[in-house]
């Protein structure tokens, strides 16, 4: 099995069993029968579940295929995130994160800084982070491309220097995807997302993972879930596998009207910072044409309008966009990404998540609604 598509629509499913569904439904159980020694692989519901199973070994097949690497869901993106730094971090150590990066890292950096962590930050782009490593960092966490801004960086190149003085690389692979970036094929120690954004793609489940090759690492984010109890549901955990099956779809559709919209918008006089890794003129382009797969570079594309009025005049004349944050789902959403008030961005900005709409119909709304919003600043 080579394919992506085909990887995607097999993945984590038992062995064929006559008369028994090719994919069980969800196992809600908070116990199980357990005589003897407390031993097995199911005990207690909040250590394993086998629906959590499958779906930890469908991602593991997807983030890196053809080895041992192991899997452990969480009930969100944040959980998945906390897990790592939290196991790995302790008093007296470093770590170093993007200052660009999701916007409750700080609140995370806080945290640890709390429990006597030394943490440095620095830009996703241009390999910054690079300046702030030294030898006494435990942890270095990419976000690559970053969100909102969609900044790149070298993940071998940071890897290698990172291990090079005894450092751990995690990598927030969550605007990528397993299909459009492998990092620890590309020298990380963990692959962490949110399964909320693109992975599931519908909008309707929240779940988050971390993989990794090395079992030492995974069992101690593991212990790390059961002691915090960050567990997803079983029917969180069928739904999402459910959903792996149309990934590569969704993500080859996506990614190309991405581009597509990202060309439309070149040449508007309204727009300023456009930024889509599959832009060739992007700063982030060569490298994220060098490490990301099959010419996906995500669903997301980001711009500036002139004000916060504008961007919500835009965001209020569109028809097949939702006003709504996450991204990566089915359907076009959009948002001033100001109005969190976590992210260091003008007051103008719009994160704009390209859906599976026919491209030639969300391009045309995009652009009528920006006329609209232009027209009536000068009205």
């Amino acid at each position: 099995m080579t394919g992506d598509g085909t990887r995607a629509v097999r993945a984590g499913l038992p062995e064929a069993e006559a008369y028994e569904p090719t994919l069980p439904g969800p196992v809600f159980a908070a116990h199980y029968h357990l005589p003897g020694e407390a031993a097995g692989p199911y005990t207690y519901g909040r250590d394993a579940n086998p629906t959590w199973s499958l779906l930890e070994r469908a991602i593991s097949e997807l983030e890196s295929p053809g080895t041992d690497a192991e899997t452990v869901v969480f009930s969100s993106g944040m959980g998945a995130i906390s897990a790592v730094l939290l196991s790995q971090l302790g008093q007296g150590d470093a770590a170093v994160l993007p200052a660009d990066g999701y916007q409750l890292l700080p609140a995370l950096a806080e945290r640890l800084e709390g429990y006597g962590v030394t943490v440095r930050t620095a830009p996703t782009g241009e390999d910054a982070q690079l300046d702030a490593l030294d030898d006494g960092t435990k942890l270095l966490w990419l976000e690559t491309p970053s969100n909102p801004g969609l900044d790149v960086c070298d993940i071998r190149r940071l890897a290698e220097a990172a291990h090079a003085g005894g450092t751990l690389v995690a990598v927030d692979n969550t605007l990528a995807t397993p299909l459009g970036q492998r990092p620890l094929e590309l020298g990380a120690d963990f692959a962490v997302a949110s399964g909320t954004k693109a992975l599931t793609g519908h909008g309707d489940v929240l779940l988050g993972y971390v993989t990794c090759r090395d079992p030492r690492l995974a069992a101690q984010v593991r212990a790390w879930r059961k002691t915090v109890g960050a567990i997803p549901g079983p029917m969180e955990a069928w739904l999402a596998h459910r959903s792996l099956a149309t990934l590569q779809l969704r993500v080859d559709r996506q990614a190309a009207t991405a581009l597509a919209l990202a060309e439309a918008l070149r040449d508007r006089p309204e727009i300023t910072g456009l930024r889509h890794p599959g832009l060739p003129t992007d700063p982030a382009h060569r490298v994220a044409a060098g490490q990301m797969r099959g010419g996906r570079f995500g669903c997301v594309v980001s711009f500036t309008l002139p004000d916060k009025e504008c961007a919500e005049r835009f965001l209020e004349a569109l028809r097949l966009v939702d006003d709504a944050t996450s991204f990566g789902g089915v359907r076009s959403t959009a948002e001033r990404r100001g109005r969190w008030g976590g992210d260091a961005v003008p007051e103008g900005f719009i994160r704009f998540s390209v859906g599976a709409e026919d491209p030639d119909d969300l391009i045309a709304d995009v652009l009528r609604a920006l006329d609209a919003a232009s027209a009536a600043a000068g009205g």
